[in-house]
């Protein structure tokens, strides 16, 4: 029997964000979810190495990868639409439930419970998927910046939104990245240089 998990997966290139938003660059669910998943492995480091937690930065990021792995069943709900209301975001939480369940049947029996750990994150991932979180709207919030840096002043809002909602996490480690690593996001090659 044919499994066809990892195939479902790799359309999420084909997934666009900001679909409501003209972009200078688009950003596909595949890309966004490898830069998640680096920063929210650099949130875990310095969680543990600046602020004397005890993460495992491997684990945080592989919760990032697969963390809008449902977005290949459901496409990517606009965040204004998704937050409308709080009957839409539990429907849509409901929907990411059941988009999961189909991908997890689209693997081996004895393979499910490792996958369900990553689309299903329990309890003892609780601070991890903060990280993860806080790392999703750093990403966000780079994806404005870079907007706005090519000219896009369609983004100057969300930038402002983005960046407010990442502060009132209130995370040391998100606010260490901003301080620390953000600021060459603004910077051209030459400059990095």
């Amino acid at each position: 029997m044919a499994h066809h998990f990892f195939a479902y997966l790799s359309r999420m290139k084909l997934i666009r964000r900001w679909g409501l938003m003209r972009n200078i660059r688009t950003e596909n669910i595949q890309e966004h979810s490898l830069q998640v998943a680096m920063i929210a492995h650099c949130l875990a480091v310095v969680g543990n190495q600046r602020f004397g937690r005890t993460l495992n930065p491997e684990r945080v990021a592989l919760l990032g990868i697969y963390h809008e792995a449902s977005e290949v069943i459901t496409g990517d709900l606009a965040t204004p639409i998704k937050y409308f209301n709080p009957k839409i975001k539990q429907a849509y939480k409901e929907i990411e439930a059941i988009a999961n369940e189909k991908l997890l049947s689209m693997l081996p029996d004895d393979m499910r419970v490792t996958y369900r750990s990553l689309l299903f994150p329990g309890e003892a991932d609780r601070e991890a998927e903060i990280l993860v979180k806080a790392a999703d709207r750093i990403c966000a919030w780079l994806k404005c910046v870079e907007e706005l840096k090519a000219g896009n002043h369609e983004f100057e809002k969300a930038e402002r939104s983005v960046y407010a909602r990442i502060r009132e996490m209130e995370l040391p480690e998100a606010e260490y990245f901003l301080a620390e690593f953000a600021p060459g996001y603004r910077l051209t090659l030459d400059e990095l240089n």
